[in-house]
């Protein structure tokens, strides 16, 4: 493919946009639990108008756009209100959670090569429930990841076996405030005593929902406390394009005071160009992104916000009691948000997912992993309240019809040790090879997911990450016929 001799029309590109997007989820229709938090067109007219007239100012030179340091300074000033931060809690703005929680490993590794040399292989301690972006941060930033179980009826990090294995190259302690996966808040309390104890760092995973949270307190939600209140907590991870419902890029990364976050920001004089000074990860960026959480924040606002809360609260009881009523199935852990995960010990999820999908909803599968087996995943949004009806009455019926389904054979030979590959010593042909037998073809994928959900499940989590490099290593390579 080559650039086009001659410009397209405008509204030939735009068709062509259009067909693009044709496959898409259909994240308008309210029936989509993830990935898209719709706030409704008002909403998101007023997101779309700021980010367009911010969309070319540039973050890289805060002297050159004034506008946009200003706009950064009063959305980290709104969000330490928010928790609980004082004067002294300084922070930035970011492209998301995986950019704030990279920055705040990396403040945490350099804080302490600065004050404890002699530390040479760094280690951070994650709960099995910690999301995967600390384990990216971790390869990136050559830290050691220490992973420690969780309590197995409630989900939550287990303050006793995170302080067992703290040892001398310990740096960080981490905890959620919702996990992802569950909705749980970690005792981070406990957390905060471990780390003042061992005078370490505490960072706190509020990116998918601790923005909501202190609006659920406020309507009488009995919740551990998360946020800089928390003696030990040093910085927090919170993103504003979930729950904020601001567009896409927009998280924050909070410090409880500017000595440690001096050890995020990046400067380099070591050229013969500009001088280069970033205090996030990417040093060219859109003003977009900002200009719009800003405008949406104000334009919703605290008594917004909570109207929010209380309807997604409302629709998450009648879920999780919609979803007990149904005999084969059973809600994981009581959430304490509006995330949550529920199961099945007696009908394979991944077929209920597929069936959820043919009555056009998007829920999320989630493979098995340390005591948390496979199960269906739901991100309860402002968009979906009015169809908690709906989804329940589909719901009921693709458990009905998943139990006339059966499992994955291969599936069952994975996990009785008869598989024909030895799994022990992969190359990239046993990674292809395994990809198709599981149903999964580079150019397109099958239609029903619930024999590769199913058999990326019983796979050990080493093998599913090696396959999943395969593939998207192979996936993002252009082919003539890929759109017609």
């Amino acid at each position: 493919m080559q650039i086009p001799e001659k410009g397209i029309p405008k509204e030939k590109l735009f068709q062509m946009l259009e067909a693009f997007r044709s496959k898409d989820l259909d994240w308008r229709s309210g029936h989509v639990f993830g990935y898209v938090y719709d706030p409704g067109p008002e909403v998101r007219e007023v997101g779309h108008r700021a980010y367009s007239m911010f969309l070319t100012e540039n973050g890289l030179d805060f002297t050159v756009f004034p506008s946009l340091l200003r706009l950064e300074n009063e959305l980290v000033a709104m969000a330490a209100q928010h928790l609980g931060g004082d004067d002294d809690v300084v922070g930035n703005f970011t492209s998301g959670g995986t950019e704030s929680i990279i920055l705040a490993v990396k403040a945490a590794r350099d804080y302490f090569r600065a004050h404890r040399p002699n530390i040479r292989e760094p280690e951070m301690i994650l709960p099995a429930t910690a999301h995967a972006a600390f384990h990216k941060a971790a390869h990136y930033l050559q830290i050691k990841v220490a992973q420690v179980g969780v309590d197995p009826k409630t989900f939550r990090a287990d303050a006793a076996l995170v302080g067992k294995a703290i040892t001398p190259n310990t740096i960080l302690l981490v905890g959620s405030a919702p996990s992802y996966a569950h909705g749980v808040v970690d005792p981070i309390r406990e957390l905060g005593q471990l780390a003042m104890k061992h005078n370490l760092l505490l960072h706190v995973d509020a990116c998918v929902g601790g923005f909501m949270l202190p609006y659920y307190r406020r309507l009488g939600v009995t919740l551990p406390d998360f946020d800089f209140t928390v003696p030990g907590v040093t910085s927090i991870s919170m993103d504003l394009h979930k729950y904020a419902y601001t567009p896409k890029g927009a998280s924050l990364v909070l410090y409880r005071d500017k000595k440690l976050r001096k050890f995020q920001i990046f400067a380099s004089s070591r050229w013969t160009g500009y001088t280069l000074i970033n205090n996030a990860v990417q040093s060219s960026k859109s003003g977009g992104p900002m200009a719009a959480a800003w405008a949406v924040l104000n334009f919703i606002g605290d008594d917004g916000y909570l109207e929010f809360a209380r309807r997604k609260l409302e629709a998450t009881r009648r879920i999780v009691e919609g979803i007990q009523a149904i005999e084969d199935l059973r809600v994981m852990t009581r959430p304490d948000m509006c995330l949550l995960a529920f199961t099945s010990d007696t009908v394979n999820v991944f077929h209920i997912i597929d069936e959820m999908n043919s009555h056009g909803w998007y829920v999320q599968p989630a493979l098995t992993f340390e005591n948390s087996k496979e199960n269906i995943h739901l991100s309860i949004n402002v968009s979906n309240v009015e169809w908690v009806d709906a989804f329940l009455t589909d719901l009921e019926a693709s458990v009905e019809k998943a139990k006339t389904l059966k499992s994955s054979e291969l599936a069952a030979a994975i996990r009785e040790g008869s598989f024909s590959i030895d799994l022990s010593e992969l190359g990239t042909e046993n990674f292809m090879e395994i990809l198709q037998m599981v149903g999964i073809q580079v150019t397109e994928l099958p239609k029903r997911m619930a024999g590769v959900n199913e058999a990326l499940s019983a796979l050990p989590p080493e093998i599913r990450e090696g396959l999943l490099i395969e593939f998207v290593n192979e996936l993002f390579r252009y082919r003539r016929n890929d759109i017609s």
